[in-house]
């Protein structure tokens, strides 16, 4: 439990203290001057961040701003943001699902001996990423690792669906969050590499053939040692893009087939985008599951292939 709280605390607090950076890249909203009527965008919300939330039956909420922080001459800015509350959600989620089915099933297993219902549930998905997903790649000791596969799991899965719901937004579609949840997966992954492998961890990043004679050696470590580094660092930057491309192209594709009707000026052919967005939204629902078991599941992969020469 303390291994899982731990984990899953590192991977909350570290995703929302991105969230704001990769605000500051994001592009000033476009004003209109008085005389247009502004333009709603429904779309787009669910995938930017912004310092402002959506409140239904409210309208925006101004988030409050933080004194900038100087840092090496640059400016830094960490006032919490609209991708910020959705990841604390999405925590607070997490935390209420675990807590909540750790002691239904506490109690349905003393009352009937199984559980049930939303614990028995929750037990299914838990007990299905264990056995499939980290043992089966990870390899010896993997349970160990099954906790921060698990709260990797979860985080992800209701990140992604709040930006599904009305007024919500897709953290996992800001660039930062998933690169920094990609960046505690590599930690993870070297730190169970060199607790495995020990000094023999050095031979992951300079490439020496213990096969081959001296002239070879010596040509063979000068070529292939970048391409060890390389491959270390592809692996978290494939999670980051996947997850971030993945989360934002739903939105951008369900954006395009709305603006058909905008776009030719008539309602007459709202049936057909209309039936398209339900069916892509459906399909993004998908996708938010899936999404978060490929993060897992590549998570345990990684982690499994930097143990596996200690075994």
């Amino acid at each position: 439990m303390k291994l899982a709280s731990f984990a899953f605390a590192l991977v909350a607090a570290v995703a929302a203290f991105a969230a704001p950076l990769g605000a500051q890249e994001a592009p000033t909203a476009f004003a209109p001057p008085a005389d247009v009527p502004a333009r709603v965008d429904i779309i787009t919300p669910h995938i930017t961040d912004s310092h402002a939330l959506e409140i239904p039956f409210y309208g925006e909420y101004e988030l409050p701003r933080w004194t900038p922080l100087h840092i090496a001459g640059k400016t830094v800015d960490l006032s919490p943001t609209k991708h910020v509350v959705m990841l604390l959600i999405a925590a607070f989620l997490c935390l209420a699902t675990m807590f909540t089915a750790a002691r239904g099933a506490v109690k349905q297993t003393e009352e009937q001996g199984h559980t049930s219902g939303f614990a028995g549930a929750v037990e299914t998905v838990v007990v299905f990423v264990r056995n499939e997903v980290v043992i089966p790649n990870v390899g010896p000791h993997g349970d160990g690792f099954a906790p921060f596969v698990l709260t990797i799991f979860f985080f992800i899965l209701y990140a992604n669906l709040l930006g599904l719901i009305p007024y919500g937004s897709t953290a996992t579609g800001n660039i930062a969050v998933t690169a920094s949840l990609a960046l505690i997966t590599f930690l993870v992954i070297e730190g169970a590499t060199m607790a495995a492998l020990g000094w023999g961890y050095i031979g992951t990043i300079f490439y020496w053939p213990h096969d081959m004679p001296l002239a070879m050696k010596l040509p063979m470590t000068f070529i292939m040692t970048p391409v060890e580094l390389i491959s270390k660092f592809t692996k978290p930057f494939a999670l980051a893009i996947r997850l971030f491309a993945n989360m934002t192209a739903g939105h951008v594709v369900l954006l395009a087939f709305i603006s058909l009707i905008f776009t030719f000026h008539s309602w007459s052919i709202a049936v057909a985008p209309a039936v398209m967005g339900v069916a892509m939204s459906l399909l993004e629902l998908m996708v938010a599951f899936l999404q978060a078991f490929i993060f897992s599941l590549l998570a345990s992969v990684f982690i499994g292939l930097g143990r596996q020469a200690a075994h």
